[in-house]
């Protein structure tokens, strides 16, 4: 049996910040709604619009250098704390389906289960989010980072579009995230096996 904190008990946890507590950010958590794969609601009941306090303090960092770097450009956060139930949810929906290659088995964990990752994207000055090429949770070659040199030979990325990704990373990069070699919106806070070995997960 996973060993961690239910989500029940979060609030009572100091370890742990609200999103709301982060100034200069947006919040549209995907799978709290129908806007993401699966097209239900994942979240109901939980309240999941936290993160780890060190990943917290890392996006706070994000923010401030934006408004030096990038002033008008903020930071939407697409997705944080993800518990593990969640994930178990999510790995059972792409049974069969050859995707499983985006998550991370629920025995393994997803660092979004401890608080420390985050799914997040830019927007411009008027509230629009910046062109990535793709949307969140886009399962397909166009979303992987590691591919962005090929795909704009091939004319299948704009300039533009790898632009806005490069300046996604660069705000990430400086407060210390980790992006992955598949997904242009995710990032870790920190390497993923001393994550495992040193935070709590949440269930």
């Amino acid at each position: 049996m996973i060993e961690g904190l239910p989500i029940e008990q979060l609030g009572q946890c100091a370890d742990f910040r609200p999103l709301s507590s982060i100034a200069g950010i947006a919040v549209d958590l995907r799978y709290a709604g129908v806007d993401n794969f699966t097209g239900r609601d994942l979240y109901s009941p939980f309240d999941c619009a936290w993160l780890h306090r060190d990943a917290a303090a890392a996006l706070e960092r994000v923010v401030a250098w934006l408004a030096l770097q990038r002033p008008g450009c903020s930071a939407l956060i697409l997705d944080a704390l993800r518990p593990q139930r969640v994930q178990e949810a999510l790995w059972d929906a792409l049974d069969g389906t050859g995707l499983r290659m985006y998550l991370a088995p629920p025995e393994r964990g997803s660092i979004h289960s401890f608080g420390m990752a985050l799914d997040i994207t830019l927007l411009d000055e008027h509230g629009h989010e910046l062109d990535m090429a793709t949307v969140f949770d886009d399962m397909s070659e166009r979303s992987h980072p590691a591919r962005e040199a090929l795909l704009l030979a091939r004319g299948e990325l704009t300039l533009p579009q790898v632009e806005n990704r490069q300046l996604l990373r660069a705000a990430m990069a400086q407060a210390g995230f980790v992006g992955i070699a598949s997904e242009w919106w995710h990032f870790d806070c920190g390497d993923r096996d001393w994550v495992r070995q040193t935070f709590q997960r949440v269930l």
